[in-house]
């Protein structure tokens, strides 16, 4: 059984400052920083600093994909590229030196068509096997569509592979309403309560809807964020609350990846449910106190598990 994460659209994302910004003027910026992005990149980085193994598979070509796979192995990372039809695209983030305000540029990434959603489909369902635990995470390219991304999961889950998905938009909407098969569908609260199309103001909520998903067969687990409170699970065997850590937040950046990170290695491991729920809450928690690219460490996270102990709700 291995543990597989899938990033379909992967970026190199570049940090820098600048004294000031301002409109029309030329901005002299320090060297960026150069570090790998994308969801499923983020995931198996986080679990080898968890002390797992996880092989990222992620769709790249070109110069670009060698300095990703480069830049991964550094991370100690294991890289297995899949086809992509373009370059790997990169992402901008300016800080503001007189403010310390953070300005994030994302760009698109090459555009898919149907022949290219059909040969990565093939080449991902011919990597993973019977219990192997596959994330599928972070946004899809231009022109992958919705249908064609629940189809690859029904396929995955027909052939007995332990599917868990983070995603967001019209991907998030078909794996809800697709009956895939899915193990695991994770989501964080804005994008549940757009699923939801209300408000989630209680904790009670969030898990009322992540019943309601489980039983409408959009998932056997469900699990739904609420952003600095915890985060909620729902199974046919119950379902629980676990606490966000009282910590000091360095940055908010990665803690949605580290917690699907944490969750996804205590299913392989064979943990109880309410388990998997604080070893999620409590990586996410340890990302927070580390810079936006370092992730969660694995000791703090251990030394956080007590505070975001699962009870049910």
């Amino acid at each position: 059984m291995a543990i597989l994460t899938v990033t379909l659209n992967p970026a190199i994302d570049l940090e820098t400052t600048t004294p000031e910004l301002l409109p029309g003027e030329k901005l002299r910026c320090r060297e960026p920083l150069r570090d790998p992005g994308g969801g499923g990149i983020n995931v198996a980085r986080a679990i080898i600093q968890l002390g797992g193994a996880a092989t990222a598979l992620v769709a790249a070509s070109g110069a670009e994909a060698t300095a990703l796979v480069e830049m991964l192995a550094g991370c100690g990372v294991s890289v297995e590229c899949l086809p992509a039809p373009g370059a790997v695209r990169q992402n901008l983030s300016v800080i503001e030196e007189r403010t310390g305000h953070q300005f994030r540029f994302i760009f698109p990434g090459p555009a898919w068509n149907s022949g290219d959603q059909v040969t990565v489909s093939q080449a991902i369902t011919n990597r993973a096997g019977p219990g192997d635990w596959l994330v599928l995470s972070g946004s899809l390219p231009p022109g992958f569509s919705a249908d064609a991304l629940a189809a690859l999961v029904r396929r995955l889950s027909g052939q007995g592979v332990e599917v868990m998905a983070d995603t967001s938009g019209a991907a998030l909407k078909a794996l809800a309403e697709g009956k895939t098969g899915l193990a695991v569908l994770r989501m964080d609260a804005a994008e549940a309560e757009a699923l939801a199309g209300r408000a989630l103001p209680m904790a009670a909520d969030s898990a009322a809807l992540a019943t309601a998903l489980v039983a409408q067969g959009a998932a056997r687990v469900v699990i739904i964020a609420r952003r600095a409170e915890g985060s909620v699970l729902a199974s046919a065997e119950g379902r629980w609350f676990a606490p966000a850590a009282d910590v000091e937040v360095v940055s908010r950046t990665g803690a949605g990846d580290s917690f699907v990170a944490g969750a996804v290695l205590a299913l392989a491991r064979g943990l109880p449910l309410p388990e998997v729920l604080s070893h999620g809450c409590a990586a996410a928690s340890a990302a927070v106190t580390t810079p936006a690219t370092r992730l969660c460490e694995a000791a703090t996270m251990q030394a956080l598990l007590p505070s975001s102990a699962a009870r049910a709700i």
